[in-house]
């Protein structure tokens, strides 16, 4: 592989090349700032589409995404201190900003301009409720709703409705994209939770996997569509609701679909080399952000449920049909060879797009330089080359809010939602575009005087002549809490598969209580439609039943259609949530301190470690790269095995280099803005996963270790972490063992069998001690007592000393309960001496079968 320096020369030379061979007329843009018209002209757009500057700077600064409210003014997430230099330097400064815009006249225009919610540390979504607004902002997982009160589009009322707690971890692996699903639930990207309003009480439920990375959406259905940037995925876990389990299926993307075809001539990627093509750009999907399904009426009808995806690296926007049969979506380039919309212009970066309630599309530019956060833009590495000769780090402050039109339509009129009496707002329940949809049944929850329409709802959905339409109506009445099984039953027989479906999924509290009116629905025999089967098959599972006539239902499915893709892939999805759950108990079996750790961990993995280490923790494959992977292996490795410091270490500044021999195309970045509980959950997950079996990680040996390296800003190389690693150190029979009992023994627990023991031969008091003497001064930095074949036997409490002389002894360097296998880590120290003082009392012996030090003989 070339040095970074002699392909930036290449690369570089191509450029120019290029440039001189253009053809008359060709624009081939550098790193200058272009003026907000030549931005807006150098957009390739299909035939009949261009684009309206809706906002720019100064108004907009900055901004990653957009939300309307139901009277259709905007509110802009603005985060103005993102890598304002190369450095990241006061990058979370809480100088951010949320802005509001108004159209005040209805003529497309926004004319009135406010400041709505000031000083937030890099705001990452805002989700319009009634009069309120849920905003969310970076480290942590707390949500606030704003609302203004007097009108002066400026917020004045602040409540925290959540405490979540402090999050953590780099600012692009938070979560983001609230939104208010068909369900009735709000889900957004990482976490795996998802929130709800009931009756005006806020509540929060846990659900089986988190997904996603910047934005989120939704189609017709309900079923989210995530991205995964870092995992170099556009588009994952669409298949069904999540809360059913983050499903992907082979095949759902088109053979190609991850190449790109940017016209812009950056190689300003994170993933480096490997992900330049010829022409000195982007060659495949690494930055995917804010995809939106378009479900607008404004534009062509071609266009309406396609997929468009963001990537800012890329310069370019694509847009895939989403094609479902048989229960089952693949997705495809709906313009082969080519993207939606591309441009030359180095900094137009797409990061947002969004149906309108004009019927159109919003499209949120950056309009910057650098769009990697400051992890990967460090000193030496790859990308800080590239900015630094683009000069890309200049072009900040800027901001470019389109909006997407066509010459065959006009915009649709402006909603004033929050103006009409709650009986109005029905009428939108059917309306073609899917924000007046959504928009319409989440106001409808969220009024005092929602029981008053329920007859009306429920008229409409059985007879409203939209399919749509009667959808809403039905998860609105859920919303409501007014869902009826009689009229659930009813659904089931609609003449639309989607209505149908969500029937299914409504039926599911009547399912738990083994409704007889709903059992006897099913009486007649399974239904036809695969996506009723699949929901049926997840419905029953997420019930929780325990109904004999739901069971064998289900074993039913499992064995008529038990061999179709997605039926098989949808058993193994559920037996894999029954798997973590059996798991979760066994490890509460372990102690209630290791199975809290443990599930913190997972889900730390979950949301940030898999997309480049994989489910399985044996690294992510590199698309057409056999056997190449993102990132090494877990299992067995011995930064994760040992002691745990060299994993603490990694999560604390990083890695770098080539590793075991192997070099990855992934970067671990540092991740020590965690707390130090976080990061000992990170670590006792891996140490326990993935075929690994090891000891916790305590939050103090973090702090310990933070505290030991505080200066290093530099990331480890895995030949500095096997030096500080300690080594299990042999016994040498000129070390002097003594005890204050039972001396004679000692020698016992160093003999490498297990089934022998030193015991004190009395029973357990405070003051009981074993020592060590080395022949030299020796460093420790760690200590094993293995009680496993007397269990009961183990120190009751422990405290260890170390001293040069044998007469003077330190502060204890660690102290704390004891176990049946208790490995005590602690700072790596020099002594001569080293004591073990049993602390606790009990009517048993103190036994250790085996001691084991580590570290080094100096």
């Amino acid at each position: 592989m070339p040095s970074s320096a002699s392909y930036l020369a290449a690369t570089f030379a191509l450029l120019s090349l290029h440039a001189a061979n253009a053809a008359p007329g060709d624009k081939v843009y550098q790193s200058d700032f272009l003026s907000k018209e030549e931005a807006l002209e150098s957009i390739e757009l299909p035939d009949g589409y261009h684009l309206e500057l809706l906002l720019s700077e100064p108004l907009v600064e900055e901004p990653v995404m957009t939300a309307w409210d139901g009277n259709g003014a905007m509110y802009v997430v603005q985060m103005r201190t993102y890598m304002q230099d190369i450095d990241a330097s006061g990058e979370k400064e809480p100088t951010s900003i949320i802005t509001r815009h108004v159209d005040t006249n209805g003529d497309g225009t926004y004319d009135k301009h406010s400041i709505f919610a000031k000083d937030l540390k890099l705001p990452r979504f805002v989700l319009p409720l009634d009069d309120r607004v849920i905003v969310g902002i970076t480290d942590t997982l707390d949500l606030w709703t704003y609302r203004d009160s007097n009108g002066d589009g400026v917020s004045d009322e602040v409540e925290k409705i959540y405490e979540g707690g402090r999050r953590g971890g780099n600012m692009e692996h938070q979560p983001s994209g609230l939104t208010w699903a068909l369900d009735n639930w709000m889900y957004l990207t990482y976490e795996a939770k998802r929130y709800r309003f009931t009756d005006g009480k806020f509540v929060v439920q846990d659900i089986p996997r988190g997904s996603g990375q910047w934005g989120l959406t939704q189609d017709d259905w309900g079923r989210l569509y995530y991205s995964d940037a870092g995992g170099e995925k556009p588009a994952i876990t669409f298949q069904q609701p999540i809360v059913y389990g983050a499903l992907n299926l082979s095949g759902q993307e088109e053979s190609g679909f991850r190449d790109v075809f940017p016209i812009a001539e950056v190689p300003d990627v994170q993933a480096g080399l490997r992900r330049v093509g010829p022409n000195g750009g982007l060659n495949g999907f690494t930055g995917t952000a804010g995809q939106s399904i378009f479900r607008g009426d404004r534009l062509p009808e071609d266009l309406r449920g396609d997929l468009l995806i963001p990537e800012p690296v890329g310069r370019m926007i694509r847009r895939a049909k989403v094609d479902r049969s048989q229960a089952k979506t693949v997705l495809r380039n709906a313009t082969p060879g080519t993207e939606f919309i591309r441009t030359r212009d180095v900094n137009f970066r797409p990061v947002w797009t969004a149906t309108t309630p004009g019927g159109q599309l919003a499209i949120v530019d950056m309009h910057r330089g650098i769009i990697q956060q400051g992890h990967w833009t460090r000193r030496g590495s790859y990308l800080r080359e590239v900015i630094q000769k683009w000069k890309l780090d200049k072009n900040i402050g800027k901001g470019r809010i389109y909006r997407l039109v066509h010459k065959d339509f006009k915009a649709g009129p402006q909603p004033r939602m929050l103006d009409e009496k709650t009986s109005e707002l029905l009428a939108h329940l059917s309306h073609p575009n899917g924000w007046w949809r959504d928009t319409a049944q989440r106001l409808i929850i969220l009024r005092e005087d929602r029981e008053s329409v329920v007859p009306q709802l429920q008229e409409m959905a059985r007879k409203d002549p939209s399919e749509l339409g009667r959808l809403h109506a039905l998860w609105t009445l859920e919303g409501i809490g007014n869902l009826e099984a009689a009229l659930v039953i009813e659904a089931l027989n609609d003449s639309d598969s989607i209505v149908r479906t969500s029937a299914i999924r409504m039926a599911e509290p009547f399912m738990a209580t083994n409704d007889p009116q709903v059992i006897a629905a099913f009486e007649s025999g399974l239904p036809e439609d695969p996506e009723m089967l699949v929901q049926l098959i997840n419905s029953i599972s997420a019930s929780g039943t325990t109904a004999p006539e739901w069971l064998s239902l289900s074993k039913l499915i499992e064995e008529k259609f038990g061999d179709v893709e997605v039926i098989r892939e949808v058993l193994r999805l559920r037996e894999e949530v029954t798997r973590d759950a059996r798991l979760a108990m066994e490890r509460q079996q372990e102690g209630a301190q290791f199975a809290e750790s443990m599930q913190r961990g997972e889900a730390i993995y979950r949301q940030l470690c898999f997309s480049c280490h994989g489910e399985d923790g044996h690294g992510t494959p590199i698309p057409g790269r056999a056997g190449a992977k993102l990132a090494p292996s877990f299992t067995g490795s011995p930064r994760v095995l040992g002691t745990g410091d060299s994993a603490v270490l990694v999560l604390l500044n990083g890695l770098t280099g080539p590793i075991d021999g192997k070099t990855y195309e992934g970067l671990m970045v540092p991740m020590a803005n965690n707390d130090d509980q976080w990061i000992a959950d990170a670590v006792t997950y891996l140490r326990n996963s993935f075929d690994n079996e090891a000891s916790m990680v305590s939050p103090e040996r973090v702090a310990e270790l933070r505290k030991q390296h505080a200066k290093r800003s530099e990331a480890w190389t895995v030949e500095e972490l096997a030096e500080l690693e300690p080594e299990e150190l042999a016994f040498n029979k000129n070390w002097k063992l003594s005890a204050s009992h039972n001396e004679k023994e000692l020698k016992l627990a160093f003999d490498g069998d297990d089934r022998s023991r030193y015991t004190t031969g009395k029973r357990m008091s405070p003051g009981m001690w074993v020592q060590i003497e080395f022949p030299k001064t020796t460093r420790i930095s760690g200590i094993t007592l293995d009680t496993t074949q007397s269990k009961g036997d183990f120190p009751r409490g422990y405290q260890i000393q170390i001293s040069d002389n044998g007469k003077t002894w330190s502060d204890p360097i660690a102290e704390g309960a004891g176990s049946a296998d208790l490995e005590i880590s602690f700072v790596p120290v020099e002594a001569r001496f080293l004591r073990i003082t049993q602390t606790g009392n009990d009517r048993l012996y103190w036994s250790i079968h085996e001691m084991t030090l580590l570290g080094k003989a100096l």
